[in-house]
């Protein structure tokens, strides 16, 4: 009998936000997606999304339901971690508004509503180092929707698009990659199909 190849099973946070968009991207893609809304659910996924939404209410959350050390423990395996506007925020170590950090996986500084309000959101090209084929770059469609930027890229991390006046807008740190915009709403597939390929190579 053949040998079936395992697929990952990816968690989603779904405490708050646009958890659903990330999830129906998922499934498009013929991957197994789980919500995450308690520490159990983290048992067996092989990567975790953290979407979009308001990040105070995020970050209260995440603390009430007791989901940061577990999922500080899934990165420390080697997960790999998507976090996309507000996921990106709970990454960062240092966030410029002088909220405490919440996850501080990512070496960012981010700066919240950088981009201005929900009526101000728009659309661009972006390039990508590193996630085109065998590394090479990729151009995606981004939305921003009141959406952060990455002030400050420390030693640990590096900067992996920039819009075209310099503005950091998405940074890398290993497999924890935090951006400021929504692939998820343009049907840009690309920085969904890297996590799901690190979370294959992770081997979790």
């Amino acid at each position: 009998m053949a040998q079936r190849h395992a697929t990952p099973v990816i968690g989603v946070l779904a405490v708050q936000g646009d958890f659903a968009e990330h999830i129906r991207m998922l499934q498009s893609l013929g991957v197994d997606a789980r919500e995450v809304r308690l520490p159990e659910d983290l048992v067996g996924v092989s990567g975790l999304i953290l979407p979009g939404g308001e990040s105070t209410a995020m970050r209260n959350l995440l603390h009430r339901w007791d989901l940061v050390k577990p999922i500080k423990a899934l990165a420390k395996r080697g997960a790999p971690i998507l976090g996309t506007c507000a996921g990106a925020i709970l990454l960062a170590t240092k966030i410029a508004d002088g909220d405490e950090p919440v996850l501080s996986l990512l070496d960012t500084e981010v700066r919240r509503n950088a981009f201005g309000r929900q009526l101000e959101s728009f659309e661009t090209s972006l390039v990508m180092e590193g996630f085109g084929k065998e590394g090479r770059s990729r151009t995606i469609q981004a939305v921003f929707i009141r959406a952060p930027e990455i002030v400050k890229v420390g030693p640990s991390a590096r900067a992996v698009a920039t819009l075209d006046d310099g503005r950091i807008v998405a940074a890398r740190q290993g497999r924890i990659l935090g951006i400021a915009f929504h692939p998820e709403i343009t049907g840009e597939t690309g920085v969904h199909r890297w996590l799901v390929t690190e979370a294959l190579a992770a081997g979790l």
